[in-house]
């Protein structure tokens, strides 16, 4: 008898994902390098992490890693990181490391993290979440870290996007592959959170509620609970499929008009660099300001905290120039137009 259904589908999910990292690894291998490799010199075999808050999902994600690595000769450990957000997190931190241990995993650390404020208390508590887990791939020098946001989580992401108006590489939610060389992986933005959790019930996983999941100060907690419910209801199941549906179509438009403003922005540059203002009107709109806002972080505002309607205020110095004065974007980064060309330069 095989394993249940729940079970069996979060370890394909992890299955295929570990195939990938196991065929990208080989091909890195195989490339030539200084003088000939015997066999012994040649790179052992990949560290895979996955990053477990304790969660139904990611101990689930951490339960399927442990089982499908060793099938696949890839080691596999694990990391969990303490935000020290709530009384008591060092200890529950600690807990998470043991639960991973006893799972196989080999190598495992918890790790603690100071939480600044920038960009409201998700966003900061996010970026120190990334910092140490990027920190933690490096030490181990990793191959890959698992993340285990789900379809749902997708879909939030996704709404959220749409709430900002960021246009549609907001819209694209999560990739599957993302980060420095493909760092990290994301094997369950197909499955639901109920298959996460049902996984982790019919193993005797302990799981770890989050209180800040259902804190409704926290804006992703009331899409969570009371956002897409209210969607549901209104327009019947199956919104996070047909939103996380379209953060896939979303991803393909955007990384198609990245690559078109890519290849376009070289044309529209003068011979010292500068952005000329009747070659990017001449761009269509999604290409124009994609170069725009590549611009403008180049010049040092956080991607993170530019928002489309600064891109459209930029925008605004190319399509309607009235004379206007000097548009002050995040990060102290200003634009301005200058006998025809753009300057997006630090203030």
């Amino acid at each position: 008898m095989g394993p249940h259904p729940a079970v069996a589908a979060i370890r394909l999910a992890v299955r295929r994902v570990l195939h990938d990292i196991l065929n990208d690894h080989h091909a890195s291998a195989d490339r030539p390098a200084s003088g000939e490799q015997s066999p012994d010199e040649r790179p052992p075999s990949p560290l895979v992490l996955v990053a477990c808050s304790g969660g139904a999902d990611s101990m689930a994600l951490a339960s399927a890693l442990a089982f499908e690595a060793p099938k696949l000769g890839i080691r596999a450990g694990g990391v969990t990181v303490d935000h020290g957000l709530q009384p008591g997190s060092d200890l529950r931190a600690e807990e998470v490391a043991l639960r991973l241990r006893e799972l196989g995993l080999d190598p495992v650390e918890s790790t603690a993290v100071t939480v600044g404020r920038e960009g409201g208390p998700e966003a900061a508590a996010r970026d120190a979440r990334y910092a140490a887990l990027d920190a933690a791939a490096e030490r181990h020098a990793a191959a890959a870290v698992l993340l285990g946001h789900t379809r749902d989580d997708q879909a939030e992401t996704v709404l959220l996007g749409l709430a900002r108006g960021s246009g549609t590489r907001s819209l694209s939610g999560m990739a599957a592959v993302s980060g420095a060389d493909g760092r990290y992986r994301r094997p369950f933005l197909e499955l639901d959170r109920q298959i996460a959790r049902k996984a982790c019930m019919v193993q005797s996983l302990p799981v770890w509620d989050d209180p800040h999941n259902t804190d409704p100060a926290y804006t992703r907690s009331r899409l969570r609970h009371e956002g897409l419910p209210a969607l549901e209801k209104a327009l019947g199941k199956g919104v996070v499929e047909a939103l996380a549906r379209t953060a896939q179509l979303s991803r393909d438009d955007a990384d198609a008009l990245d690559a078109w403003a890519r290849q376009a922005e070289a044309s529209v540059r003068d011979a010292a660099g500068l952005l000329e203002c009747a070659k990017l009107y001449a761009l269509p709109p999604a290409v124009r300001r994609r170069i725009l806002r590549q611009a403008a972080i180049e010049a040092g505002a956080p991607a993170g905290s530019l928002f489309a309607r600064h891109i459209e205020e930029v925008d605004r110095l190319i399509t309607g120039w009235r004379g206007q004065g000097t548009i002050n974007l995040p990060g102290k980064v200003v634009a301005q137009r200058q006998g025809g060309r753009l300057v997006i330069r630090q203030g």
